[in-house]
């Protein structure tokens, strides 16, 4: 995958991508005069922000540093306005050009024990799924198949959350705002790819994103990072309606990075009346 983004490191891509994306205003600089060639800060502005040299800031985003110290990172991480995830992924990125992260994380497990699944049946008829690291469709009940149209009709290897929102009809229609999850979704692909950005399976999901999607190419682009561990989400179902349902994501131990997402809603709300006609059968079960 790193071929496919141009030469460097992926920290200089970061850097990159991320410095595109805060003004001079953003940043308390003012914004000068004349026309700016660079979107975003320039890099002797971030330099400035950040207290190194420019000369120093340039090979550290052309790739020919890398063994920036975790204080520069963070100097760096305050100038491009980063918090939580985003500083994170700064710092892992930073520990791999340096050559000190040498472990590859595991590939994501594609099997999901029994005691998981019993446990899927027993959500019902909340709507319940597992995804792998890189949200390929796992395992599910009733209500959670039936939350996704379509994306069953795929073999296994192409059921992909993320390639079901960006090149599935169903799925470019089913969420509202679809421009909103889409960008959410692309951003938590981007954090839970972590610093494995060599996976095969991964590489191959966004390369082929890349070549069918200009919506994923240009979100992919901005490098937004950010992990998901719950909201809302609204749906415009074919099959029951408009919807807007609660999730949680819960990571699941000794599974190499597998996740059970689960959905609910106000019971007796018309929200709630619209999920359980996803699976009648279980209406029962509450």
């Amino acid at each position: 995958m790193a071929k496919a983004e141009g030469t460097g490191t992926e920290l200089g891509r970061y850097l990159r991508a991320r410095r595109a994306q805060v003004s001079p205003a953003d940043a308390g600089l003012p914004a000068g005069t004349g026309l700016r060639r660079t979107p975003g800060l320039r890099r002797e502005e971030l330099a400035t922000l950040a207290g190194v040299s420019v000369d120093y800031y340039t090979r550290l985003e052309r790739g020919r540093e890398t063994n920036p110290s975790p204080s520069v990172i963070d100097a760096l991480a305050r100038a491009l306005r980063l918090s939580g995830d985003a500083h994170e992924r700064l710092h892992d990125l930073a520990e791999l050009a340096s050559g000190r992260l040498t472990e590859p994380h595991p590939t994501p497990g594609d099997t999901v024990r029994p005691s998981i699944q019993r446990m899927l049946e027993n959500l019902s008829p909340s709507p319940a799924y597992v995804v792998s690291r890189h949200s390929y469709m796992l395992a599910a009940n009733p209500a959670g198949r039936r939350l996704l149209p379509g994306l069953w009709d795929w073999p296994a290897e192409k059921r992909n959350v993320t390639r079901y929102l960006f090149l599935h009809p169903v799925g470019r229609v089913l969420y509202q705002p679809w421009e909103e999850t889409v960008a959410k979704s692309v951003a938590h692909l981007r954090a839970v790819g972590g610093v494995d950005v060599d996976s095969p399976q991964l590489a191959s999901l966004v390369g082929e994103l890349l070549l069918k999607s200009t919506d994923f190419a240009r979100l992919w682009e901005r490098y937004e990072v950010k992990e998901r561990g719950g909201g809302t989400k609204s749906f415009d179902h074919p099959k029951v309606g408009a919807m807007t349902l609660t999730y949680e994501v819960m990571k699941l131990a000794r599974t190499d990075g597998q996740r059970l997402v689960v959905y609910q809603a106000e019971p007796g709300s018309a929200d709630d009346e619209a999920m359980l006609r996803l699976d009648p059968a279980a209406r029962t079960t509450r």
